[in-house]
């Protein structure tokens, strides 16, 4: 996400390095190349060409802070415009009805029926909701049976009729359905369409005029860049939508429609979609995403998956366990399976400063962990409880059994070794200890 962008405004940085001050002259020469890079991204060229001018105003009208250099200080007027172009704050969902209604627009193929459930997995799990899901889209082959199976595997209920073709009257039974089972959330799957099919646009003009939901929400497709803001401004002129989805940001996408959307349509993001499974929604941060074009990672939004995945109390039994010198290839194991849960790698890869630009060459599988897994479930018990037991033919035979060579083992139990005395170094207040040898780790 965003990878040749960022190399892009990475570039137009290094033009002011070695430069004492920003002048008119080296400032100009920075800008044309970050308006370039926006241009490239499939950003609106009025959009860029705004945002470069702000950029300018601001940079000129600074003094330039002793603590920063021009590229520093340039780069940070940059973020700050970025989240400023994105939207600023934070947009919340509302959900204030009774039960809270909200209608899902979209063209066809942006992966609305898929967020519809990645929407209802993200209430019910993060705001304790009872989400209905109700299937309005009565045209596309199996779309109904999608809903369905889309609902059966987050454990939510589904609402459709196949008796009537008219999604009027079925989004009025389904929120008359959630009234009468105590669902507290109705998201409403309408059909996708064109912008330019009249009829169609009527028929969701209409179902939201019948329904009045709290929140109108248009899905789009991120990879299809500027084409996907001027159909969100279509949308936007019949519906008068509350917010944006994104989808498929975590595809090979310019990022275009993520920053220039809000400014063309003056409707923010509220939703990204970050991969194919039902917990890959995020919330939309302008500001974390700003940090993120830039290089400079998303600790937050890494610190809060991982805050998501931590259970308190397996956490003290852990602690008890490496105190006492018993962790075990079992607990590794447990530690991998709430890695996993987090998303995918090479997206929590670039949510950590610095790391993003060394990874964008690097293809990491969603399966990065499945040797490790093959390993640890190849050993026996009593090998994954006492590690220090697996011998040479031990080791041979664990290769085997997990397909995998004797140098993998090897290197697994090298890496479980440092891992644990790690761990033991923060137990017992040796911070320091551990810094130092986290330090001769990375020079050797």
């Amino acid at each position: 996400m965003f990878d040749s962008l960022s190399d892009k405004l990475d570039k137009a940085f290094h033009v002011l390095k070695g430069h004492g001050s920003i002048t008119e002259v080296n400032v100009a020469e920075t800008l044309k190349e970050i308006r370039r890079a926006l241009i490239d991204a499939d950003v609106n060229f009025k959009t860029a060409k705004n945002f470069t001018n702000k950029v300018k105003e601001k940079a000129l009208g600074q003094d330039v802070l002793t603590t920063l250099q021009p590229g520093q200080l340039l780069t940070k007027i940059v973020k700050d415009e970025l989240a400023e172009l994105m939207g600023g704050d934070t947009a919340g969902i509302n959900l204030s009805g009774s039960p809270s209604v909200v209608l899902m627009s979209g063209l066809q193929g942006s992966g609305k029926t898929t967020f519809s459930g990645k929407l209802a997995n993200f209430l019910k799990t993060k705001k304790t909701k009872k989400p209905l899901l109700v299937a309005c889209d009565v045209y596309r082959p199996a779309a109904i049976d999608q809903l369905h199976v889309v609902g059966d595997s987050i454990k939510v209920d589904v609402y459709s009729d196949r008796d009537t073709s008219d999604p009027v009257k079925i989004a009025q039974d389904g929120i008359a359905f959630a009234k009468a089972n105590g669902h507290n959330v109705v998201i409403v799957d309408t059909a996708g369409r064109l912008a330019v099919d009249e009829a169609m646009m009527t028929e969701i003009a209409n179902i939201h005029k019948a329904i009045n939901p709290q929140e109108t929400l248009f899905v789009v497709d991120a990879m299809t860049g500027q084409d996907a803001v001027n159909t969100a401004k279509s949308f936007n002129d019949i519906l008068n939508f509350d917010g944006v989805i994104l989808t498929k940001l975590d595809g090979d996408t310019r990022g275009g429609a993520a920053i220039s959307i809000k400014s063309v349509v003056d409707k923010p993001i509220k939703f990204i979609g970050t991969g194919e499974k039902m917990e890959a929604i995020d919330v939309f941060y302008p500001s974390r995403m700003a940090d993120r074009i830039l290089g400079m990672g998303d600790v937050v939004s890494l610190v809060e998956r991982a805050q998501e995945q931590f259970d308190e109390a397996e956490a003290r039994k852990l602690q008890k366990k490496i105190a006492k010198n018993q962790f075990g290839f079992d607990d590794f194991l447990k530690q991998i399976q709430q890695v996993k849960k987090m998303g995918n790698m090479k997206d929590l890869m670039g949510m950590i400063p610095g790391a993003g630009k060394m990874m964008k060459d690097v293809d990491i599988d969603d399966d990065a962990f499945k040797h490790i897994e093959a390993i640890i479930h190849s050993m026996t018990p009593e090998e994954r409880t006492n590690p220090a037991t697996i011998n040479t033919s031990r080791k041979k035979r664990i290769g085997k059994g997990s397909g995998t060579s004797v140098q993998q083992v090897n290197q697994l139990l090298k890496q479980f070794n440092q891992m644990s005395k790690m761990m033991k170094m923060m137990q017992g207040g040796g911070g320091r200890k551990m810094m130092q040898a986290m330090s001769r780790m990375q020079q050797q």
